[in-house]
Parts: structure tokens; C-alpha cells; sequence
């Protein structure tokens, strides 16, 4: 798939607890996107130089619940992510198809995979933060505010996410995907994430553009407000223009600005604690 040497490795060894109804057979892209997921992967990248106790980032593409931007917000970051000395774990989760309990089950379980062979690769058990795109930074902020003591990231990065599934607010193609045509209050609210924050969720990134057409910033701002006002330590990075989409792609006139906050936070006391 990928020229740059990484580690794959199925996330549920014994094949996924449920299946999310798709039958056509996966695919990918000239552009990188991956179509059809319906079994979860991760892609490991170590550091040339590896260390001891390294922070290691679980990595959520986007795609609006229905395809997977595998390249640009996933496997560039995780290269990037590698040179800066940080391992950076590309997830492949499988697609919703309306089970939305699907993705989450998948992020938890890497996150615990990650763990379990933390030894191994090196990481710190205790600096493994999660970073989601889009639709994957709805998965990320799920991840975030639903989870159990084995899979709590340690920290949050969200790119231009998803984080409501309230109409006027959501994406409504993220929120079809995930949650089906019709869902209900009940569904709506277990995963409009900003309403899910307590203080136990961790210290999070936000970056977004302010001329973001597809998904609204209010996403972010809510959730920003929702984690201040439970005094979850967080910072938000709002450009002035890039769009929706932008991830690692050199062509984002922010892309050096971009990656030196994102290296500064990554390296502050918040997340290598």
C-alpha cells in the first residue's frame, strides 16, 4: 500500500465480534481513499530512532463514515509523526453501515492492542493519545468521552471534526452513516460528544479552519466550551482559511504553521507528562 516501512496488524485477532453488513469487497483509490471496510487494521510506524517510553498517536481518517482518507489523514501523519520521534498507529476501522457501535468497538480495542504491546514497540502506556479527521475526529472525540480505564486515550487531537449529531450542527452524511436515516433522540444524543464531556476527559488539540464549509466549526467550538467548562486543558487553532479536508496535504497554505503548534503541543507538558 505504502512505500514507508510499518508494522500491520489486524486489531481483533480472532475476527471482528460483529459484522457491519457490507459485502463488497474492500478497495482502494488512485487517491488513497479506502472504500468498503469491514475489518479493522492498524499500521504501525516506529521511529528510526527508537527510544524508550515514546508517545505513541492512534490515527482516525476521515471520510464521513462512509470511505476512509487513508493517505492524507492517516498514513502522512503517521510519517510525520515517526520523524518527530512519535509512533503513529494508522487505524482502519470498519464502516458503520448504520451499527454505530462498530467504529467505537474497533478504536477501543486498538487502543488496548496498543497497550498490550507497548513493550514491545517501545510506547509508553501512559502517552498513547488518539487524532481524528472529519468523520474520524467524531470517532476520536467518541473514543474521548466513551470509554473504559483499558481504552482512555491519553489525549485528544481533532482535526476540523464532527462532534454533534444534532441536526443544524452534525454532518448530515457522517450522521446517516453512522446512525442510519431515521435515528433516534436516544442515538442522537449518545453521540453528540459534546455533550458527553465530564473532567475525565483528556487534554485535547483542535484544529479547523474558519471557512470550513462542509462540517461547522460550531463542532468544535461546543466541544472547546463543553471541556472548559469542566477544566479539561485544551487549545483550539482556528485558521483563517484551508476549508474542510486539509490534513497533512503540503498544498494547505497553513501546513508549516499547522505542524509546528501540533509538534509544540505534542512536546508540552500536557501530553508528555
Amino acid at each position: 500500500m505504502m512505500s514507508q516501512n510499518y508494522i500491520e496488524q489486524k486489531v481483533w485477532q480472532s475476527g471482528a465480534p460483529e459484522s457491519n453488513g457490507i459485502v463488497a469487497e474492500e478497495e482502494t483509490t488512485s487517491s488513497g481513499q479506502v472504500l468498503n471496510s469491514k475489518e479493522a487494521s492498524v499500521y504501525i510506524y516506529l521511529p528510526e530512532v527508537k527510544k524508550e517510553k515514546m508517545t505513541a498517536v492512534l490515527i482516525c481518517p476521515g471520510g464521513g463514515y462512509g470511505r476512509q482518507a487513508m493517505k492524507h489523514e492517516g498514513h502522512d501523519v503517521a510519517k510525520w509523526l515517526a520523524s518527530k520521534g512519535v509512533v503513529g498507529v494508522v487505524l482502519k476501522y470498519s464502516l458503520p453501515n448504520g451499527h454505530s457501535e462498530i467504529p467505537l468497538r474497533d478504536a477501543q480495542e486498538a487502543m488496548r492492542l496498543i497497550r498490550r504491546q507497548s513493550s514491545e514497540w517501545g510506547i509508553d502506556s501512559a502517552k498513547v493519545g488518539v487524532c481524528g479527521f472529519s468523520a474520524g475526529g467524531h470517532l476520536a472525540s467518541t473514543l474521548g468521552t466513551h470509554f473504559d480505564i483499558s481504552s482512555r486515550p491519553d489525549f485528544l487531537i481533532l482535526f476540523y471534526p464532527v462532534v454533534s449529531m444534532k441536526k443544524g450542527v452534525t454532518h448530515a452524511g457522517s450522521r446517516d452513516n453512522l446512525l442510519g436515516s431515521t435515528p433516534t433522540e436516544e442515538k442522537i444524543a449518545q453521540y453528540s460528544n459534546e455533550d458527553r464531556v465530564t473532567p475525565l476527559v483528556p487534554p485535547t488539540l483542535l484544529i479547523l479552519a474558519d471557512d470550513d464549509k462542509a462540517v461547522k466549526p460550531q463542532n468544535s467550538i461546543d466541544f472547546y466550551s463543553a471541556l472548559k467548562r469542566v477544566g479539561v486543558p485544551a487549545s483550539m487553532y482556528i485558521f483563517p482559511s484551508g476549508g474542510h479536508g486539509f490534513g497533512f496535504n503540503t498544498t494547505f497554505v497553513y501546513h508549516e504553521s499547522m505542524k509546528q503548534l501540533l509538534g509544540a503541543w505534542l512536546n508540552s507538558k500536557m501530553v508528555q507528562k
